[in-house]
């Protein structure tokens, strides 16, 4: 076959996993499980889900299929690497032939984690995305992993990602391969309707910034040509497919979120939360965020006394949180790659018309009045930040390669103090 040289990239990939959506789904589990081939799957759930009862009424219905089940249900808020070897030796330990993830993003990271760790040689640090780790690529197949969602927000249920927070480095990373995407999505909003006021919130603004990064992201056909196809990163860039979900998840998210925080019963509200968050995984999971998730890496990393309503009495940042108290003025400085995306993505979440006009402004503006709806924190000294910590802000920030790699305008470390500066208060 002829070869085809071109100094930019001509091709790009797409793929979720198959998705089960709607009210009572969670039902069907224990036959979704027998269509894998899995006879003894091991729930991976933290204790807040778990006191919910989700976990308990996923059992339920694996073993009403005829399915032995057992429930791990120490998994941490905000996975660390001590979390994750905790929960990989217990999964080392039994007979386990397949997981389910129910939870957040927490959760499923955490069962992406175990299923790579055990079915791999290897470390976490080994396949950690460089240059942070080593960049190790898995090369054995893994066991099916079901992702059952349990808040509107990560999207973790479509995507090849892995974000865990490195004690040692007092900072996030995250692992992405194909082979960590779950082998099915099942969403059931009704899970979603004991989720608290600030969780809601904060799972939503991640909702939000997955979509409006990845369709502002740099053009997949504008990236350096890979010189293979197995070099070919996971974040490909903004693409026609993705662009479709993320459209229709800004829409949903402008039209559900704030009812959604205001009345936690609002179940057409949950609903199209739910719809939103799955539909942006798909998007955002092939075509990659860029520099708010950037900056969110280091701002979880370390913060030291921060506690967030709603969550586990412990020093943390949610990291829908993190990554909206830099959005505003990311938005503003990335305005200059795409006039035409940043401003459509103003108006899909308003709801409304933008005046052109207003250029760079329209899409902060359109985030700073949702996120005063929502009583999200004013910005990055709400976490304790202050001009001091801009060095290690930045530091942490321009680590993330897999971020830097599809942002639409080089970051530089004055521009990314800039928008740190920036971002101490937002309104």
């Amino acid at each position: 076959m002829p070869s085809f040289d071109h100094p930019t990239e001509t091709v790009f990939t797409w793929a979720a996993p198959p998705l089960k959506f709607g009210l009572g789904a969670l039902a069907e589990i224990g036959e979704d499980l027998q269509a894998h081939g899995v006879r003894h799957p091991l729930i991976l759930t933290d204790p807040g889900v778990a006191a919910s009862g989700v976990p308990d009424r996923v059992a339920h219905a694996v073993k009403t299929a005829g399915l032995d089940v057992d429930i791990f249900d120490r998994v941490a808020v905000e996975p660390t690497d001590a979390s994750i070897e905790e929960a990989v030796a217990f999964a080392r330990s039994g007979p386990w032939d397949g997981y389910i993830a129910v939870g957040g993003g927490s959760a499923m990271d955490t069962a992406k984690a175990v299923n790579l760790l055990t079915t791999q040689p290897g470390t976490l640090m080994d396949y950690i995305a460089p240059p942070i780790g080593g960049g190790k690529v898995p090369e054995q197949p893994v066991r099916p992993l079901i992702a059952v969602p349990t808040t509107s927000g990560t999207g973790s249920e479509a995507t090849t990602i892995c974000v865990v927070d490195l004690l040692s480095l007092r900072l996030k990373a995250g692992v992405s391969h194909p082979r960590l995407r779950p082998a099915l999505a099942v969403v059931d909003p009704l899970t979603t309707l004991t989720v608290p006021p600030a969780v809601t919130a904060a799972s939503g603004m991640d909702v939000l910034t997955h979509a409006a990064e990845s369709y502002t992201a740099l053009s997949f056909d504008a990236r350096p040509a890979f010189p293979d196809a197995k070099a070919r990163a996971a974040f490909c860039g903004a693409n026609p497919v993705s662009d479709v979900w993320c459209e229709k998840a800004m829409e949903l998210v402008g039209t559900h979120l704030r009812r959604a925080v205001m009345n936690g019963n609002d179940l057409s509200a949950r609903y199209g939360m739910a719809y939103a968050s799955a539909v942006t995984g798909m998007g955002f999971g092939n075509a990659g965020t860029h520099i708010p998730h950037a900056n969110a890496y280091p701002i979880a990393g370390a913060v030291e006394n921060y506690q967030a309503e709603g969550y586990p009495p412990m020093p943390m940042v949610p990291h829908g949180q993190a990554v909206a108290s830099t959005a505003m003025a990311a938005f503003r400085f990335t305005f200059p790659s795409n006039p035409q995306r940043h401003l459509r993505a103003a108006e899909l979440i308003g709801g409304r018309p933008v005046d052109p006009d207003e250029g760079a402004e329209a899409l902060p503006r359109v985030l700073r009045e949702l996120q005063r709806d929502i009583d999200m924190p004013t910005g990055v000294s709400a976490f304790g930040f202050t001009e001091d910590d801009l060095d290690t802000l930045v530091s942490g920030t321009l680590k993330q390669s897999r971020q830097l790699s599809v942002t639409p305008r080089p970051l530089t470390a004055q521009a990314a103090a800039r928008i740190f500066r920036e971002s101490l208060s937002n309104w």
